[in-house]
């Protein structure tokens, strides 16, 4: 990285994917389009039934598929939200921030277009967003210093939630989508309150931290394997309890002792009961979309996974976040596969995100969801204001953009802004605890909500001082 872009001294990109972190052995899935074609896919994990999963594994997939807070399942407005993520970091400068008039190592290859909001400006492989700019709110001015190259701290909304490389990552803070699981609940008791759609549960998702399992992500894309009818059982005789404990004693030696037959079967029939009451399947199954769906929100992997993720918010999902897939939008340079730089790799890429974050807020707004769901896409941090000598840009920590739809938050504006090249938040500040404040105001949960930590002492879900963005609201 250049320094007449900066003194902050860039973050070596080898060692940051390479040491100490379980975010080092993930790489790009190879066949990451969903296979969602009919009814079958939900049922084809691989897994005879349950016999595969102990009694904790089954107990916990149950509680998440069942609504994390079943106390408040169902219950209140049915809002939600959509994560789109990003992995990687995205240059803010060659997406939702240009600099037309910087020198060209600081400008970058592209040009910039106008949108729908006088004066906006985005890159000029944003169309679709520019044409819905008013729909939109490009916050250019977050605050990203205690981010890393994972998602923990955005994903929490907390600048105390941090890598750390020490089997401590995080350090007991949950996500955003965890803090809705246990406050807000589930819309519908069917669904599981957040859900993830994602290639890594581990470099894409943060989870529940100290909250628990009982509140952490369902695979969105594993979700199959948990509910599995096994090989000769049938649905229609699911009906009749006794012949439902005939079928499954022979699997029931493979679960776990340690849980009493009663909850064994509780936990089994629940499960089973879904399957065959069919709702969850339904929320999976992509047949039924048509052609012209699929060509709006783009035939990619960011784009089907969009596609689902509507899908399980319309079924009662509270929280999604959609990753395309891990590590894209790591552009360093041409000099480091598979991602490359700014034109060899972030070129193709920036049509895909543009397509399916128009898709999806075109998509809700038709089908009148969009005013209940809040739509986001943010990656970790952004990337350096100059240029590299492999044509690409480093990793940035001082500043990054995201963007909004939807939620029933005033939009058409740039949100702050950062200084000339974009080396730093010039004006309106927005921090990861302030992002936390406006995701939670939307989901009507209290900001002054407090859970308490493994030590009894109660812990904030936003900290300090963070508070809906002003701009939006």
């Amino acid at each position: 990285m250049s320094n007449a872009a900066t003194s902050q001294p860039a973050v070596c990109h080898r060692p940051d994917h390479e040491t100490g972190s379980a975010f080092r052995s993930f790489g790009p899935a190879a066949g990451d389009l969903i296979r969602a074609g009919s009814r079958r896919w939900f049922l084809q994990a691989g897994l005879a039934g349950f016999a595969g999963l102990s009694s904790a594994t089954l107990a916990r997939a149950m509680e998440s598929a069942t609504g994390a807070n079943a106390s408040v399942a169902g219950s209140g407005p049915k809002k939600s939200v959509i994560l789109f993520w990003l992995s990687g970091g995205p240059s803010h400068i060659d997406m939702w921030d240009p600099k037309p008039d910087a020198p060209s190592e600081i400008r970058g290859p592209f040009r910039s277009i106008e949108t729908k909001v006088p004066g906006l400006r985005l890159s000029e492989h944003l169309p679709l967003q520019a044409s819905i700019a008013d729909k939109i709110s490009f916050v250019r001015s977050v605050d990203c210093k205690t981010s890393n190259h994972t998602p923990i701290t955005m994903q929490a909304g907390n600048p105390y939630a941090r890598r750390t490389d020490n089997s401590r990552d995080g350090d007991g803070w949950p996500s955003m989508g965890s803090v809705a699981a246990r406050y807000k609940g589930s819309n519908h008791p069917d669904m599981p309150a957040f859900a993830a759609i994602a290639p890594s549960m581990v470099a894409d998702v943060y989870g529940a931290g100290q909250l628990g399992e009982k509140y952490a992500p369902v695979e969105g894309l594993k979700l199959v394997g948990k509910f599995g009818l096994p090989e000769g059982v049938q649905v229609d005789r699911l009906q009749n309890r006794e012949a439902l404990r005939s079928e499954f004693d022979r699997f029931r030696k493979d679960l776990d002792r340690a849980t009493t037959l009663e909850q064994t079967d509780r936990f089994t029939r629940q499960a089973y009961e879904m399957v065959a009451g069919g709702y969850v399947q339904r929320a999976f199954d992509m047949s039924g979309e048509s052609d012209a769906t699929r060509d709006l929100y783009g035939r990619n992997s960011i784009g089907e996974k969009a596609i689902l993720a509507r899908r399980l918010i319309e079924a009662g999902t509270t929280f999604t976040v959609v990753s395309g897939s891990w590590g894209y939008f790591d552009n360093h340079g041409d000099h480091i596969p598979p991602w490359g730089g700014i034109v060899s790799g972030l070129k193709p890429l920036i049509p895909q995100a543009d397509r399916a974050f128009y898709g999806l807020v075109t998509d809700l707004e038709q089908r009148g969801l969009l005013d209940s769901t809040l739509v986001i896409m943010m990656g970790e941090f952004g990337r350096s204001p100059a240029l590299n000598v492999g044509a690409g840009r480093d990793h940035w920590l001082n500043c990054m953009s995201l963007i909004m739809a939807g939620g029933g938050l005033r939009h058409g504006q740039a949100v702050g802004s950062t200084d000339s090249r974009g080396y730093d938040v010039k004006d309106g500040l927005v921090r990861p605890q302030d992002l936390a404040a406006t995701v939670f105001r939307h989901l009507d949960i209290d900001l002054g909500t407090h859970w308490v930590n493994p030590s009894g002492r109660p812990t904030p879900i936003v900290v300090d001082g963070g508070r809906p963005i002003p701009e939006l609201t």
